[in-house]
């Protein structure tokens, strides 16, 4: 397993060796870029949509816990705005179930955006998503794809994301601020491609972890002038 830990920074900073500049210019982007879409996903997760659930009628008895869905909600949008009225997060989907047996929520045909003071914007979509009730976990499941897209000064989204994820899992954690796949990942950026077998992402002491045989392609930088 490939490890990449945080660059050095202030007066032990030191410049990286050519073998390792690959390495060097993918950590300050991921590290820059990762923590924004583990944020996004899960500030867009599953904890507020429990509290936009319908509330039963009246007291129901107890019943013996099964694992059928207490209630669905389809074809569903839900959105979250700040409090100057700005939309920050939306949430849609085919169908969404909640599971009281393990209190959980699923989601299909899940397609997430976030939005970000500066106007940034965050895209995730997924055949399925899974979360638990307290919102501390969200798993996607299924042709994932997320997708970072940058705003100019002038308000204006790039055309193109400046970070793009693809794969068929994505776990994020969000009391560890971890994001996690088992299964191969591929990473596009500026000037870069990976694909990984598996990574990790930790976001409190800023390590990504890339494991089995992994993959990379890097265009050369411009020539200065």
């Amino acid at each position: 397993m490939a490890t990449l830990a945080p660059p050095p920074s202030g007066s032990q900073a030191v410049r990286p060796r050519v073998g390792q500049s690959w390495l060097w210019r993918l950590q300050l982007l991921l590290s820059n870029y990762l923590p924004l879409l583990l944020m996004a996903l899960l500030a867009a997760g599953t904890w507020w949509l429990v509290k936009n659930t319908p509330a039963p009628d009246g007291p129901m008895e107890p019943v013996p816990p099964r694992h059928v869905p207490d209630y669905r909600m389809e074809g569903f949008e839900l959105q979250r705005f700040d409090a100057q009225g700005q939309l920050r997060f939306r949430i849609e989907g085919a169908e969404m179930r909640h599971y009281p047996d393990t209190d959980t929520i699923e989601i299909d045909q899940v397609r997430l955006s976030a939005t970000g003071p500066d106007g940034s914007l965050t895209l995730a979509t997924a055949k399925r998503a899974v979360g638990n009730g307290d919102g501390s976990e969200l798993q996607l499941m299924g042709d994932v794809s997320v997708e970072r897209y940058e705003a100019g000064k002038d308000g204006v989204l790039a055309d193109q994301p400046r970070l793009r994820m693809d794969g068929e899992f994505l776990h994020a954690f969000l009391n560890r601020e971890l994001l996690r796949s088992h299964l191969p990942t591929r990473l596009r950026y500026a000037g870069g491609d990976i694909q990984a077998r598996s990574f990790e992402y930790n976001h409190l002491d800023g390590r990504l972890s890339f494991g089995g045989r992994s993959h990379a392609r890097i265009a050369p930088r411009s020539p200065r002038p």
